[in-house]
């Protein structure tokens, strides 16, 4: 490629134990694998073998930005992060994604991306400026918390500085600790906080004075007038008297000081929230500023799950919004002169569990600690919490000393148990800090997982209890998410059964990105037979090809995919790159990048479809909402009509040869049949 538009042509790889810096030309992965999540699965593939763990020098971080990042195409400021994850049950390749102003940033200092490997063996920290790569010493940044590392970095190195930071959660090792940037923008899954840790690697930080040029100016700008509406209008502060979020609006003293604010460099969507003058537990002056998206509300009440409206999931040409917009609370009215309203908003009521009654301060001090600390909020609040919560109403942890009478709706416990496990105090301190699914196994699963929770009630089905166990636990270590029990399990089933299929042949939780999302015509389609026909494994397959180019091409993990626009994810690129490729060529491109996921998956974790079915069968078999459990004989029939439309065996859940070769991977093939890891 003579001109490499949208990209600008450099990969830094920086090996920590040497200090070696070298050049990697960006043109060896693209357009082929495109960017993003393609470009690391890429060079994981080629750099990474089977036997390597987490916390071993030999795994890589690899960071890419996409052909958007950094051009003012809208929504294309999202970068990733791979590599092997210590978050992940067992441990296995993932991602995950972030947003901010850090991408540009290195963009515009001359990189598309940083491959990082070996160990420094003191504390350090990595500073680019422009073309100049360096590794210091970070003693006076350890220890401290992510904003006040950032802060610390701006005064080093000047307020025009971008950084990647972790946390002490990082630098303990705790498998669910985050890579932050800014105020709550993190890669929150994964757990790569406790890689940089694990390499003695406290933060990344850039000053980049380049551009980013992309293609076609003209085109950038016809589709920021074109995507989601875009809300150019400045957000006024509002003073709201209650809070207001997810199934809850209550009280609050003196009112709640909110503005919508976008998460990434690009961004036109608007759509977490900043809360203004909250209480802190961090700073001298008591107060802070935090940003919030969905899983922040719910440390501040969990009396019902939140609701769910088909609408959030399913779209017509009149009322068509962005997966999960309705809940940030930036989305237009719907059109009611649509004749599908009726089944578009059928309210789902969330359960009610009585998990922890309403206090903004808690919930906010709480958001705080987590993002300070440089902890997954998933993990704490969706898991941790409501585990304690439910575990204690069944006389489950009367054995734990945890030092204080065990109430996660107090805000003095939960402060103290954060505290003793970011700094791994004591033996209860060093079990949660491996994450709450080893230490539900550390302490015995049958107890401590498995036993029923007795205070789950389902609305939709007049107060009927629904049982679940105690322990929220999904897939590959991660918490329920969208999975029609559990956090956020008002879904119907029409949309959980595609996920669980997205879920059961990932390593992680994929929602959040994926945001599985579809028509009306769909969900008709899917309940005449949920097992047997073609529409939820066609949905689930969709939603995966939209999810792969959505984090390489990059773009926001809310915005797409837009069912009634197919060709959007192709007219971004072809805005950033020039490269142009029709929808089709898209689509075989993120088959390429899936498959080459599926192939990492197999050799260096040994994935079979044995693993991966038994990996999501348990949390299943409870009921859903509206009473529905996980049918196991027409479950087999959906994953063998899964995988022979992805071009997998329906014995073993690899992809054949001819899957292989057809997508441009041959040489993935043959690695794999030496092997023995293609199907006969």
């Amino acid at each position: 490629m003579e001109k490499l538009y949208g990209y600008v042509g450099k990969i830094a790889r920086i090996n920590l134990t040497s200090g070696e810096v070298s050049i990697v030309p960006t043109s060896n992965y693209v357009p082929k694998y495109l960017g993003g999540r393609g470009v690391c699965n890429k060079i994981f593939w080629d750099e990474v073998g089977p036997g390597v763990k987490a916390f071993d020098p030999e795994n890589k971080i690899i960071f890419m930005t996409g052909p958007t990042t950094g051009t003012g195409i809208p929504t294309g400021g999202r970068t990733v992060i791979a590599g092997i994850s210590p978050q992940c049950y067992p441990e296995q390749y993932t991602w995950s994604g972030i947003g901010g102003w850090f991408g540009a940033e290195l963009k515009y200092a001359g990189y598309d991306g940083l491959i990082i490997e070996g160990k420094a063996s003191d504390r350090s920290y990595i500073w680019i400026n422009d073309d100049e790569i360096s590794i210091l010493p970070a003693d006076e940044i350890w220890g401290l918390y992510t904003y006040e590392t950032q802060l610390k970095l701006e005064e080093i190195h000047g307020k025009d500085v971008k950084s990647l930071v972790i946390g002490p959660a990082g630098e303990n090792l705790l498998r669910m600790a985050v890579v932050a940037s800014a105020n709550e923008t993190a890669a929150g899954k994964g757990g790569f906080g406790a890689v940089f840790g694990s390499k003695n690697l406290k933060a990344i930080t850039v000053r980049g004075t380049g551009t980013v040029q992309p293609a076609d100016v003209d085109a950038v700008l016809r589709l920021r007038h074109k995507m989601g509406k875009p809300l150019y209008y400045t957000n006024p502060v509002k003073i709201a008297q209650a809070f207001e979020g997810p199934g809850m609006n209550f009280p609050v003293e003196e009112g709640v000081k909110e503005i919508r604010t976008c998460c990434s460099h690009g961004c036109n969507q608007h759509c977490p929230r900043l809360f203004l003058d909250v209480k802190s537990a961090t700073q001298k002056s008591g107060r802070t500023n935090q940003v919030s998206k969905c899983v922040g509300p719910f440390a501040i009440e969990w009396v019902n799950d939140c609701s769910w409206v088909p609408a959030q999931t399913f779209a017509t040409e009149q009322n068509n919004n962005p997966a999960c917009l309705m809940m940030s609370g930036a989305v237009v009215p719907p059109d009611l002169t649509d004749p599908a309203v009726p089944e578009l908003f059928d309210v789902h009521p969330g359960d009610t569990y009585n998990l922890w009654e309403p206090d903004y301060d808690r919930g906010m001090v709480i958001n705080e600690l987590c993002s300070q600390y440089g902890l997954n909020k998933w993990d704490i609040i969706v898991w941790l919490m409501p585990w304690l919560a439910m575990g204690k109403k069944e006389g489950v942890l009367d054995d734990l000393d945890l030092g204080m009478e065990i109430d996660p709706s107090s805000e003095e416990f939960m402060k103290h148990l954060l505290e003793m496990i970011v700094y791994r105090k004591g033996y209860y301190g060093n079990l949660f800090a491996e994450g709450m699914a080893r230490a539900i196994r550390e302490l015995g699963k049958e107890k401590y997982g498995d036993t029923i929770y007795q205070g789950r009630f389902s609305k939709r089905l007049n107060g009927q209890r629904l049982d679940i166990p105690i322990s929220f636990e999904a897939a590959w270590g991660y918490s329920a998410h969208w999975n029609g029990r559990g956090y956020q399990g008002s879904i119907d089933i029409t949309a959980w059964l595609p996920i669980l299929l997205e879920l059961m042949s990932s390593s992680r939780d994929p929602q959040p990105n994926t945001h599985h999302h579809d028509t009306i015509e769909y969900m008709r389609e899917a309940r005449k037979d949920l097992y047997h026909g073609l529409a939820v494994p066609k949905s689930a397959i969709m939603n995966e090809i939209k999810a792969e180019l959505k984090e390489a091409v990059t773009s926001c993990d809310w915005q797409l995919p837009d069912v009634y626009w197919p060709s959007a994810e192709a007219e971004l690129f072809e805005a950033a790159t020039g490269v142009k490729m029709s929808e089709e060529e898209m689509i075989t491109a993120a088959e390429r990048l899936k498959n080459l996921f599926r192939a990492i998956l197999i050799r260096n974790y040994g994935r079979t479809r044995e693993m991966e079915v038994n990996e999501v069968l348990p949390l299943h078999s409870y009921p859903d909402a509206d009473g529905n459990v996980l049918d196991q004989k027409g479950f087999d029939v959906l994953v063998n009509n899964y995988y022979k439309l992805r071009g997998w065996d329906i014995k073993t859940g690899w992809p054949t040869r001819e899957t292989y070769e057809k997508l441009g991977l041959k040489d993935v093939a043959d690695e794999l049949e030496a092997i023995g890891k293609l199907p006969d």
